[in-house]
């Protein structure tokens, strides 16, 4: 499974953006799926997951209310929806695809990642 993250920007703090990611198979279907991000020189952060069939979500607690992860089987996509955005939410964001059909908020629940894209918010 290939994933292609794509949506990352410079946005002003307080402003929106809407990331997707692109699975190469339908196989990501039966697989939960997250977001990650990191900033240079800090450890990998789970962001939000999302389980197979849409109905189960799990957010980090700096994200909870402002970011919305959902995702489209039909067309092999998910999306991390942006609002509020904060300074410190800057990041390069990657998505994943867990190794079950829901997965939590450890790196090793998840088999395939993305490559990135990077989100960058300005004060």
């Amino acid at each position: 499974v290939q994933l292609q993250a794509s949506g990352g920007g410079l946005v002003q703090a307080g402003g929106s953006l809407r990331l997707s990611c692109a699975a190469s198979r339908r196989t990501s279907s039966n697989n939960g799926m997250a977001w990650f991000r990191q900033v240079p020189g800090k450890e990998r952060e789970f962001v939000a997951t999302i389980n197979w069939s849409g109905f189960s979500t799990y957010y980090a607690d700096s994200v909870k209310g402002r970011f919305t992860i959902s995702r489209d089987n039909a067309k092999n996509m998910v999306y991390l929806q942006m609002n509020g955005l904060k300074p410190e939410d800057t990041a390069v964001y990657f998505c994943a695809t867990a190794r079950a059909s829901t997965a939590g908020i450890q790196r090793e629940e998840y088999r395939y990642w993305g490559q990135g894209t990077l989100v960058t918010v300005s004060s």
